[in-house]
């Protein structure tokens, strides 16, 4: 009997012990639960607060954090070629530590174009606006979402990016030229890429002299590679634009074949005028209007007029630089200002080009400044001997671009005695002493420097720093031609850069008069567009082709209506096209090709 109590009281014993290790290893498990779900909160507040040293725009880290890995990145591209290929991305990340874009797959990730291989063959897209350059290629890892269990917690950018290469960001004409202006172009493709939008330069260049050029584009600071590289492991960048446009760069630099114009530019003055104008208002720089009377209703032809010599201070320099001012100043009996890239800030010199009857400078990348110059102005550009002008035209495109109504002129030294050479500089500067002697030899005797591909050409290098002595009578009678054609500009009225629109309500009618001779009778209505226009003149082009034939007959006409005779046979069908032309050089899309039967 006392056996069996003393049972079952151990049973009831263990029984309570069971249960209390129960409730003790729940409550536990609960703790460690809470203490797990503890850590987690507090790691995603830090990961807030690391995004918020990115930007002040709030972010829900959990909600950003739960999408990734449950839709991935996504990611839609525009254009069939990686050359002209921008595209746009829901949470692309990039891994600092391996210096990749990372695409995260998920069931609901998007890629298109989904190109699978084809996009290594070179590259998914160009990051600068320099075409199909080798260290300018765009492309991501993939990894699928399980993925994120095992790396770092991502820092989230929420910002709206801009993510593109910035070219050569210490060199000013690179500077506009292959960076602000296909940056500020590509932002007005995309209504969320407006002066909230964030700027990401992934080429790993330093912030270099320009930095403030670039902060222009946006009211947020942009953001170097090195900057990701502080803020953590991974970056994921919730909503990003990768890649930048080319339509509005009109140069190519040689690297395929020797620089010169870009074959199919795409761009005119009409739209370099209107970035210059946005940037002269970031600048908080005001100039007078390019009109025939100001505000006041002075005309412009008595305004101060003056004019800029860009001077250069390490290499490449004018070496009668002051005699230079002063005979130019007596011959055209204005101001001349002098500037420097070195000496004075980028908005002081831009504000007097903004307004200058004429700049002059050596060759160089300060010759961007020509941008900003009113309409009229006159562009003079000096080349060192053995530089043929006809072969380095950057500033020459541009300043010939439809619309940019500027007048170009180049002056180039003939005198080999009137050149200082500096063989024993760094290669980079001009130096040949690394050079064997027959090559220093060769050089040294040289005339002219030959076509090249960029960038490391020993003689072009050395004769381009060379410093100069101008030889003033010749350079004045050059100037002297170009203000010439900027008061014939100045009182030329500016011709219509409108196109016509298509012939209306072509027809054709044909008769046969004998068994070897007949007639079409072609006629149209002008362009809709014609009736609003003042146009000098209007022509109309017709193409008549036998159906089979590979050739036509082309003809330019003033009336809007023609009997063709001559050529014409009977029981033949022809086809007929029909547009209009303004001005000799303005041309109208064809209309609907004409089926006539005689």
């Amino acid at each position: 009997m006392h056996t069996s109590a003393f049972g079952c009281k151990m049973s009831l014993g263990l029984l309570f012990n069971g249960l209390l290790i129960s409730v003790l290893a729940a409550l536990l498990w609960e703790y460690s639960k809470l203490r797990e779900h503890a850590a987690v909160l507090q790691e995603e507040l830090h990961m807030t607060q690391k995004t918020q040293e990115l930007t002040q725009d709030p972010i829900d880290y959990h909600l950003a954090l739960q999408t990734l890995h449950e839709d991935g990145t996504r990611m839609v591209c525009s254009s069939k070629m990686h050359t002209d290929r921008i595209c746009r991305f829901d949470y692309l990340c990039y891994c600092t530590e391996g210096d990749e874009f990372v695409f995260f797959h998920s069931n609901y990730s998007i890629m298109l174009p989904n190109l699978g291989s084809r996009r290594f063959q070179p590259a998914l897209l160009d990051m600068s606006s320099v075409e199909d350059h080798n260290t300018q290629y765009f492309n991501f890892l993939e990894l699928p979402t399980a993925a994120l269990k095992f790396l770092s917690k991502p820092v989230f950018v929420p910002d709206v990016t801009f993510i593109f290469n910035r070219f050569n960001p210490d060199n000013i004409m690179h500077v506009f030229h292959d960076d602000l202006l296909p940056a500020f172009y590509t932002m007005k493709l995309f209504s969320d890429l407006d002066e909230k939008a964030r700027l990401v330069f992934m080429e790993g260049w330093g912030e270099g002299p320009h930095f403030d050029l670039y902060r222009l584009l946006s009211n947020k600071q942009p953001l170097l590679k090195e900057h990701l590289r502080d803020f953590g492991k991974l970056i994921c960048f919730t909503k990003s634009y990768v890649g930048v446009s080319k339509m509005t760069t009109w140069y190519q630099y040689g690297f395929v074949q020797p620089q010169g114009p870009k074959a199919n530019i795409l761009v005119s003055g009409t739209e370099i005028r209107q970035f210059s104008k946005a940037f002269l208002v970031k600048m908080n720089i005001t100039r007078i209007e390019e009109a025939d009377k100001d505000a006041s209703g002075e005309e412009e032809s008595e305004k101060e007029e003056y004019i800029v010599l860009f001077s250069r201070l390490t290499t490449r320099l004018i070496l009668n630089e002051g005699e230079l001012i002063t005979a130019m100043a007596r011959e055209f009996q204005m101001k001349v200002f002098k500037v420097s890239l070195e000496e004075q800030s980028f908005p002081t010199i831009v504000r007097l080009v903004s307004g200058a009857s004429m700049l002059v400078s050596m060759h160089g990348a300060q010759l961007i400044t020509s941008l900003f110059l009113p309409r009229g102005a006159v562009v003079v550009e000096l080349f060192p001997y053995a530089i043929n002008p006809e072969q380095y035209s950057p500033y020459k495109t541009l300043a010939t671009l439809p619309g940019m109504d500027l007048h170009y002129f180049s002056w180039r030294n003939m005198k080999k005695e009137n050149s200082v050479a500096h063989p024993d500089r760094p290669w980079e500067q001009g130096g040949i002493a690394h050079l064997k002697k027959e090559e220093q030899a060769r050089i040294m005797a040289s005339k002219e420097v030959l076509k090249h591909l960029c960038c490391r050409n020993p003689e072009w290098l050395f004769r381009i720093y060379q410093d100069t002595l101008v030889d003033i009578p010749s350079l004045l009678q050059v100037l002297k031609e170009a203000m010439k054609s900027r008061l014939s500009f100045n009182k030329s009225k500016p011709t219509s850069k409108i196109h016509p629109g298509r012939v209306r309500e072509a027809q054709c009618q044909t008769s046969v008069q004998a068994t070897d001779k007949a007639q079409l009778i072609i006629s149209w209505k002008i362009p809709w567009n014609l009736k609003y226009l003042i146009v000098k003149e209007v022509k109309y082009e017709v193409w008549i082709q036998e159906l089979g034939e590979n050739t036509y007959m082309p003809y330019i006409l003033q009336q809007h209506n023609f009997t063709f005779s001559e050529n014409i046979k009977p029981f033949t069908t022809y086809m007929v096209w029909v547009r209009c032309i303004f001005n000799s050089n303005l041309l109208g899309p064809f209309a609907d090709v004409l089926v006539c039967k005689t």
